[in-house]
């Protein structure tokens, strides 16, 4: 339940990023021992990853807040089929296909699942690796995979679009491949960059990280490291628009404004003042906020993670604004939420038309990803009355406490189970 409290004002951390953790964490089946993974969010998809880990053999521990042991066996040792469940349970369990394929040379798993926004097919994924030599013989929900030969082979991949998973997935394969890789058109996100940077520490040959070409040189064998994951962006989003939406002044002290410029950007074309002389970036909210356009596209486009969150601060703008959405089909779900909370959104195709409101009502809705669940807590925040939102399982996959992060701003919400 949420109420309107007036302005938030504060500090608050937005930790690891659910798109780097999870890949982060099946890049640990590339070598044995123990590596360690530091500024690790607790949220459901890594405690769904942890025990897909556990189910392939490998020993997962929280030592300290926020940090993952992950004590991975030989390879002989890996199973390489895991329970169905845990591959349906989220998208990113795709990534321990790469992995499993480079070091075992098998892979039994369900398709995977995740939100529901629409068709998202991992033909990327599976183009790529059978280019390397991988098998498949897939059914309706099961994908078996297999190498003719101990290793993958290198190849030269150009993506059809530049997928972040995809990306993540074909660069953990090539790590341990016989010969040199390129792969074109890759995607630039911080969180691709930031599993190189893991992977380099295990040993791998990587060069082009934060470019559309990576060269990979395959290497015999890799080693445990100890990695710090990137700050997660869209978390930080979320928390300065908290401030922008309730004209508020909200600091995210380890958001990287390097990984956030064109959000930025539109933050100030909506009349938010935005401030990176200090830890982290800071946020000033007007009295009102300013209508603007916005148009996803890959990065360092606007992500449409944010997509959610600035369709729903706009919902409150003064003027009229269109939102496009270039990357997802069927990804305008939860405008029909926010419409029950008065705002005035049309939508055709991959647009919607925005006419800003003065005020929302607050009614009962219900999220149906993990960004809508957030965008619909913040609608919350300016809602007159009370916002009863059901679905907040979602918010949990991808947020660490954040019903107690927001209060900590002096947000009014508590949650019931």
């Amino acid at each position: 339940m949420v109420k309107p409290a007036g302005a938030l004002v504060g500090e608050v951390q937005a930790l690891g990023a659910k798109n780097a953790v999870l890949k982060e964490m099946a890049a640990c089946l590339l070598a044995t021992g123990r590596h360690t993974l530091t500024n690790v969010p607790d949220i459901t998809d890594v405690t769904v990853m942890s025990e897909l880990l556990h189910a392939l053999g490998c020993q997962v521990d929280r030592p300290t807040e926020n940090e993952l042991s992950i004590d991975v066996p030989e390879a002989d040792q890996i199973n390489p089929v895991a329970p169905a469940h845990l591959f349906e349970a989220m998208r990113a369990s795709i990534v321990v296909l790469g992995p499993l394929l480079a070091r075992c040379g098998q892979a039994n798993m369900a398709l995977p699942g995740g939100d529901d926004f629409g068709q998202r097919p991992i033909n990327f994924h599976t183009d790529g690796l059978t280019a390397m030599g991988a098998s498949f013989h897939n059914n309706r929900s099961f994908i078996h995979a297999s190498t003719d030969s101990n290793r993958l082979r290198a190849t030269r991949i150009t993506l059809e679009y530049p997928s972040h998973t995809a990306t993540d997935n074909l660069m953990m394969a090539c790590v341990l491949a016989d010969g040199r890789s390129v792969i074109d058109n890759a995607a630039r996100e911080p969180e691709v960059e930031d599993l190189g940077r893991q992977l380099i520490a295990m040993g791998a040959r990587i060069e082009g990280l934060g470019t559309s070409r990576l060269t990979i040189e395959g290497v015999e064998q890799l080693q445990p490291a100890r990695h710090e994951v990137v700050t997660d962006r869209v978390v930080s989003a979320t928390y300065l628009a908290s401030g922008l939406i309730t004209g508020g002044s909200v600091r995210v002290l380890d958001a990287n404004p390097e990984h956030m410029e064109m959000l930025l950007r539109k933050i100030e074309s909506m009349g938010g003042v935005v401030d990176v002389s200090g830890p982290g970036i800071a946020v000033q909210g007007p009295q009102r906020l300013r209508a603007c356009d916005v148009a996803t596209l890959p990065y360092p486009g606007v992500a449409t993670d944010y997509k959610p969150l600035i369709t729903t601060m706009l919902s409150v703008a003064d003027g009229v604004s269109v939102v496009t959405e270039n990357l997802f089909v069927g990804r305008f779900r939860y405008v029909d939420e926010l419409v029950r909370l008065g705002a005035s959104i049309t939508t055709e195709g991959h647009h919607a038309m925005i006419r800003g409101v003065e005020r929302l009502v607050g009614t009962s809705v219900r999220a149906s990803d993990i960004r809508a669940a957030a965008a619909l807590v913040l609608a919350g925040l300016v809602a007159e009355g009370e916002t009863t939102v059901s679905g907040l399982e979602h918010v949990d996959r991808g947020y660490d406490n954040f019903v107690g992060r927001l209060q900590s701003l002096g947000a009014s919400l508590e949650r019931f189970s």
